[in-house]
């Protein structure tokens, strides 16, 4: 039997549909057509623009973003996706506020419109705080298909759970490849 803690949100029948597509090894080929290949932000300068530039879209009155990166133990540390900080400090008479912005690192290897959503999502945390309704127009009124984005990605987190395989692996050279590569 295959837990669905990804999907414990949704109602019955939705999730007993993809429990039964995983189940008879037919999610990760639907999932697979509707996103065929992974994005190409790989580092943190990369992830820095791309924030960046949706901000610049839709957010330009909110307070400047002082980092943006991926964290490879966010998934695992903090059973989160993304997180979003405000840090405060006193400088001087002032109080100084710095915004950071943590993504998991396994977007890194996903499709553009799953690290649009997440990205969309942490943005979305700067103007409003809660998950109510106002977070949720705010983030479908940057991404219009935000709600099916996040549930295909819990659908696809629910198939790695269960022993799936990755859908999108990235091409990284083996460590005899980078021996053999020539050196610059």
């Amino acid at each position: 039997m295959t837990t669905m803690k990804y999907l414990s949100a949704y109602p019955e029948p939705l999730v007993s549909q993809v429990r039964r597509l995983i189940d008879e090894g037919r999610l990760a080929p639907l999932l697979a057509r509707r996103y065929p290949a992974a994005h190409g932000v790989r580092t943190d300068a990369a992830l820095y623009a791309y924030v960046s530039e949706l901000k610049a879209a839709f957010m330009r009155k909110a307070e400047p973003l002082s980092r943006v990166n991926y964290d490879n133990r966010l998934h695992v540390v903090r059973h989160a996706l993304g997180t979003h900080t405000a840090i405060s400090r006193v400088q001087g008479g002032r109080l100084k506020a710095k915004r950071e912005i943590r993504i998991a690192g396994l977007f890194r290897d996903l499709p553009v419109e799953f690290l649009r959503m997440i990205v969309v999502h942490e943005l979305a945390h700067l103007k409003e705080r809660e998950h109510d309704k106002a977070f949720y127009q705010l983030c479908a009124h940057m991404e219009p298909g935000y709600g099916q984005y996040e549930f295909d990605l819990r659908a696809y987190l629910c198939h790695l759970e269960a022993g799936g395989e990755a859908l999108w692996p990235v091409c990284r050279p083996s460590l005899a490849e980078m021996a053999n590569a020539p050196q610059r």
